[in-house]
């Protein structure tokens, strides 16, 4: 099996949604001990965002792009080619003000391109990146899972519907959430990783 694990806070070891997206590579290893592992720190550096020259690169032909296209399609490539070798994919998604950071955004937007990842036929758009299971690490400082606050969760919706758009419809989230609420916090992230269940995966 072939993991790739995305990380998207830069808090590094002290990050609650890279924790437990640790934990779930680390369970979903045990269940295939032959696991490769390919770790994509979006942080380190930071991830580009999408400018005018990722743009012309993605609508030039490849013939026909120039030095400076060549390289800034390399992202896109390089993370499409990482995609698509995948058999699961662990997403460690922290929620900032409601939303995905901005390094998760702009890998998204690097991934999702017309002609490669999607295309679009008479009955509407068709994902073509297909056959993955992918695991959410969504980590929060308050409680978004239910209650009051649920309806300020974009991360886990926004995800599951732009990956479901790729062909990615296997998706399962897990939170770590309360982690910034006193009676909550200090038992967050272990009973976060009791919770995480994997079952048999096939590839």
């Amino acid at each position: 099996m072939k993991i790739l694990q995305i990380i998207s806070s830069p808090r590094g070891e002290a990050s609650y949604s890279t924790q437990l997206a640790d934990a779930i590579v680390d369970k979903l290893t045990a269940t295939e001990a032959d696991s490769k592992v390919v770790v994509r720190d979006l942080t380190a550096p930071p991830f580009p965002h999408l400018e005018e020259v990722h743009l012309q690169s993605f609508f030039t032909p490849e013939k026909d792009h120039s030095p400076e296209q060549r390289e800034a399609v390399r992202h896109s490539n390089e993370s499409i080619a990482e995609l698509k070798d995948a058999d699961t994919i662990v997403i460690a998604a922290p929620l900032y003000n409601f939303g995905v950071s901005s390094v998760l955004k702009s890998w998204i937007d690097h991934i999702a391109r017309a002609g490669v990842t999607f295309h679009y036929t008479e009955s509407g758009p068709e994902g073509l990146v297909k056959g993955k299971k992918v695991y959410i690490a969504l980590a929060s400082g308050g409680v978004y899972s239910s209650g009051p606050m649920a309806s300020y969760d974009f991360v886990a919706p926004y995800l599951k519907a732009v990956l479901g758009f790729l062909g990615m419809t296997d998706v399962e989230v897990y939170r770590v959430e309360g982690t910034a609420v006193p009676d909550l916090k200090d038992q967050a992230l272990e009973k976060a990783i009791a919770g995480v269940e994997i079952g048999e995966v096939t590839v």
